[in-house]
């Protein structure tokens, strides 16, 4: 009797880890469907279009079914591919940093390239802008200078945004502590605002989208968001794209958040080049035919002349990636990041 109950025991065992097992294989590999999360700045309804065109080629090419997880916080959408809740992700390289550091399985795939075709040239920019008919204040001369932002009213995007964030107060250190005053300053001291401290008062946009609201209906006095996510609502006004000293107008058919402020113009008065966001995967939850899969998809020609994902210079379409020569998605390695990761040491 004793014999036979540790046999079927033992039976009862093997059952629960071979199911264990094929499970835990579904989830890597045999999954049905693949969940990509975006960021905020990629969440609008202006955008369902590109976002479900990039989910559409990849459930053509896998056969997998695909589903978008938009957000409002940077943090969900980096907490969600950390944790396997996604399975693909489009971030910011720091919320990739971060994404990484939480779980080391996260990896990059593909980021968008530069006109080149490759990643020489694959950075877009973080702006620091005013509103137009402040500008004056933020020149030395005929030189833009961003001595007077101290005091000011200040949007950031997220903490955990690159160009939003990362950049653009690092940036503010290396300038303010080689002056006696501020020799101290950390970026730690720009989180918050106060009259004791850097900035007045600090506001987060939760966008770049969102920051530039926050400049352009006067909450804020200067803010920091990128090119690349504001050009579906403006234009240039003035001056030479991506300069200090350019001028952008909010386009009279803008979608919200930028139809409040239709016919607004801001000035930049600091430009800083980027490294460009990647698509990145959870490697515990998809295996490698399928990262290989989605590697093929996400590089191919279908994907670079569809025009829904590049979209032509001429084109009105919102889409998320500007095709004005050889723009692609190409092979990106976590070491292409660490320009990033050495901005916070």
């Amino acid at each position: 009797m004793k014999k036979t109950l540790l046999f079927l025991l033992s039976l009862v065992m093997l059952v629960v880890f071979a199911g264990c097992s094929a499970s835990s294989g579904g989830a890597a590999g045999d999954k049905d469907t693949l969940t990509i999360a975006w960021l905020p700045n990629e969440s609008g309804a202006d955008l369902t279009e590109a976002r479900d065109e990039i989910g559409k080629i990849i459930e053509e090419k896998t056969g997998k079914k695909v589903e978008h997880q938009t957000t409002t916080d940077y943090i969900v959408a980096i907490e969600a591919v950390a944790n396997g809740n996604a399975d693909i992700a489009f971030l910011g390289a720091q919320g990739y940093i971060e994404a990484h550091n939480k779980n080391e399985k996260v990896l990059p795939l593909v980021v968008p390239s530069g006109a080149s075709g490759t990643l020489e040239d694959a950075v877009y920019y973080s702006w620091l802008a005013v509103n137009k008919e402040n500008v004056d204040q933020y020149k030395n001369g005929d030189e833009f200078a961003i001595d007077n932002i101290q005091g000011k009213k200040f949007s950031f995007v997220s903490n955990s945004s690159t160009s939003g964030f990362k950049v653009p107060s690092t940036g503010i250190v290396d300038y303010f502590s080689q002056q006696g005053e501020f020799k101290d300053l950390t970026t730690e001291d720009l989180l918050e605002g106060g009259e004791d401290l850097f900035f007045n008062e600090v506001l987060y946009g939760g966008s770049h989208q969102g920051s530039a609201v926050n400049l352009l209906s006067g909450k804020a006095d200067v803010a920091a968001f990128c090119d690349t996510c504001v050009n579906n609502y403006v234009e240039l006004a003035d001056g030479e794209v991506n300069r200090p000293g350019a001028v952008y107008q909010v386009k009279a058919d803008a979608a919200e958040p930028f139809n409040t402020v239709v016919g607004k113009e801001f000035s930049l008065i600091s430009v800083t080049p980027v490294l460009n966001a990647p698509f990145v995967i959870n490697t515990e939850t998809v295996n490698e035919d399928l990262q290989a899969q989605l590697l093929e998809v996400m590089t191919s020609d279908e994907i670079t002349n569809n025009e829904k994902v590049f979209i032509p210079e001429d084109s009105e379409f919102s889409g998320l990636f500007k095709k004005t020569a050889d723009e692609r998605l190409v092979e990106v390695e976590d070491a292409w990041f660490n320009p990033i990761r050495e901005l916070s040491k």
